[in-house]
């Protein structure tokens, strides 16, 4: 089995360390050797039976091990060769489709028929992802997510919880898609969308 640390120590790092024994136990992949904090705070902690090894200077030390990041941890300080996906064994992913470096797939979630999965995406339970659909690298789909098939989501943006999208739609750059909103047409980049039918309610401060 190969050795695996998981890039966080929030709440996702946790679920994530489960999602590794749930893989292990299907086919023994993983051999995890902890969480590594981003700060270096909580080292020595065990958290969800799982050893905190360190920050990120562990990163270098282990170089033998390979690398999942938790959502929110900054793709810097990922080295792209060395990261790995996590896809639950309940999740359903067509033969047809591709998933990018670094990507958390949860429990119950759908990827369809030649969907495009960047690097860095986040797919939060039971999300669903239709045939032909493209999601930029830094993508995260909160839990119950669906989008119809054809849609072009573009990089880092978010959409929340139980938010729906029409087929064929574009996703601008950096949008926020608001919890429960039904997207209808093509949202600008830096868009933040609510409402049913999605209306603009301002533009997406931008993250630093």
């Amino acid at each position: 089995m190969k050795d695996l640390l998981i890039l966080g120590i929030g709440p996702h790092s946790l679920e994530m360390a489960e999602i590794v024994e749930r893989i292990n136990r299907a086919q023994p992949t993983w051999n995890l050797l902890g969480f590594v904090s981003p700060t270096g705070e909580r080292a020595g902690e065990v958290r969800n039976g799982y050893p905190v090894v360190g920050g990120p200077e562990v990163i270098a030390q282990r170089p033998q091990a390979v690398l999942v990041p938790e959502y929110g941890w900054p793709r810097e300080g990922a080295p792209r060769e060395r990261l790995v996906s996590l896809v639950d064994p309940s999740a359903f992913v067509s033969r047809t489709a591709a998933i990018g470096a670094g990507c958390v797939i949860y429990p119950g979630c759908f990827i369809g028929a030649n969907a495009r999965v960047g690097h860095f995406v986040f797919c939060l339970a039971s999300s669903v992802v239709n045939h032909d659909d493209v999601l930029e690298d830094g993508v995260t789909l909160a839990s119950h997510v669906s989008l119809a098939g054809e849609v072009h989501v573009e990089a880092d943006c978010y959409l929340g919880q139980g938010c729906t999208v029409r087929q064929m739609l574009r996703i601008g750059r950096g949008s926020l898609i608001g919890m429960g909103a039904v997207v209808t047409a093509d949202v600008a980049p830096n868009s933040v969308m609510v409402g049913n039918p999605a209306v603009k309610l301002r533009d997406r401060e931008q993250r630093g």
